[in-house]
């Protein structure tokens, strides 16, 4: 089902008149050709599908159409609405979709051979970090189970099968699933059933008893709370702080035959990724927007609370959270870095999706657009980091830092 692609006609009028700036920008590049330059620069598409699930990540890639910084860069933005993960994945293989916004270890997971079909991918850029959470059931709640050492000790007493939801088995849901269950000394691959359920199905399927929890993207952990059927037992920002989450992927072979498109797409969406994280205002103005029916298709107020950082866990506690969903943070959101890749590939290895050792960095570098990515910003005018590697604490103490993949994918206890 595709996405309309204005919103209503209030929302877009407000977003007009906010945006008079902007407009005005769009209105003098657009008299002089736009940012590209006209011949062999000239993206070789004009229309350009952009696939997305109705999750608040999916804000840069709407924003971007919406906004109309896709014409500045001289295509247009189709932001085509999916059912699935593996709707995502079939339609970017068969080429049905141009690119889309999908989760980092669905691209991986493709291109290794580990999510289905097999295709060679690409990453253009990562469109935000943090912003999910884990969710455990009011029943659940109600038996003391709200954190992993709880949840762990009642698992230990009450004896039963216990369902949990991510969704996709490569994923990043699964994998901070898998992650903060190991962490509490539960394996997920023998402790636990674990199925797979599309995001906007989540809350349907808590509210019916389907599962004990899960792990997904906002505004579904909120919503939960929201109706009275869950509580937030952990953000993955607390698992892993700025942990790399939905990306911008597409095919190797479309980054090959339309290179121009894919950094007129890649610099689009960056502008709407710095407008986004611009101001309180901005996000506000596009929580309104992504919650219409043709995107999210959800209340405001279940968006625009956790967006700005603002939590509560559906037991009383509320807290203002830093580390809530940043979608560009002066550029260090959205540079493919390579070591954000290698962690999936690690995870997979870990939990036996993968049987082989894969070459970490050269699959990395195979996948991470990063000389594309480089000329996108330099469109966009966004800083780049020096380094395509970072460090990160996780939320057992371990530190990942991408040097020796290898020796820390064999490292955990807990593995399949």
């Amino acid at each position: 089902m595709t996405a309309k692609h204005i919103p209503t006609n209030s929302v877009r009028r407000k977003l007009l008149q906010a945006s008079t700036g902007i407009a005005t920008g769009m209105a003098t590049g657009l008299i002089s050709g736009g940012v590209w330059a006209a011949g062999t620069d000239k993206p070789e598409k004009e229309e350009v599908k952009v696939g997305f699930i109705p999750l608040t990540d999916c804000a840069s890639v709407v924003m971007a159409s919406v906004l109309g910084f896709d014409k500045k860069y001289g295509i247009k933005i189709v932001p085509t609405k999916e059912s699935s993960w593996a709707s995502v994945r079939d339609k970017l293989v068969n080429g049905e979709l141009d690119a889309a916004h999908v989760l980092y270890g669905l691209v991986y997971g493709v291109h290794l051979g580990t999510a289905g079909p097999k295709k060679d991918m690409a990453i253009l850029m990562t469109l935000n970090h943090n912003g999910q959470a884990i969710t455990l059931s009011k029943k659940l709640a109600d038996k003391g189970a709200v954190d992993g050492a709880s949840l762990a000790k009642l698992m230990q007493t009450e004896k039963r099968e216990y369902t949990f939801a991510q969704t996709f088995p490569t994923g990043t849901h699964a994998m901070w699933l898998y992650y903060w269950l190991a962490a509490h000394g539960i394996d997920p691959m023998k402790d636990a059933k674990v199925i797979t359920v599309p995001p906007p199905q989540m809350v349907a399927n808590m509210r019916v008893g389907n599962m004990d929890g899960y792990c997904v993207g906002e505004p579904w952990n909120h919503r939960a709370i929201a109706d009275g059927i869950g509580i937030t037992a952990i953000t993955t920002q607390d698992i892993w702080k700025d942990h790399p989450e939905k990306v911008l992927g597409t095919s190797a072979e479309w980054v090959k035959k339309y290179p121009n498109t894919a950094r007129a797409l890649t610099a689009a969406v960056l502008e709407a990724s710095k407008w986004i994280d611009a101001s309180l205002s901005n996000k506000n103005k596009m929580a309104e927007t992504i919650a219409d029916k043709s995107y999210v298709n959800t209340s405001v107020d279940v968006i625009n609370q956790r967006i700005l950082g603002r939590y509560q866990n559906g037991l009383g506690k509320t807290w203002d959270d830093p580390n809530y969903m940043k979608f560009h943070n002066d550029g260090l959101v959205n540079f493919p870095y390579l070591s954000d890749g290698m962690w999936f590939l690690t995870q997979h290895k870990r939990w036996g999706l993968l049987k082989a050792e894969p070459d970490y960095l050269a699959v990395a570098k195979s996948i991470n657009q990063i000389d594309l990515y480089k000329d996108a910003a330099a469109m966009a005018k966004v800083n780049v980091p020096k380094d395509a590697l970072r460090s990160s604490k996780m939320v057992d103490g371990s530190v990942w830092d991408g040097k020796n993949p290898k020796a820390y994918a064999a490292s955990f206890k807990i593995r399949a």
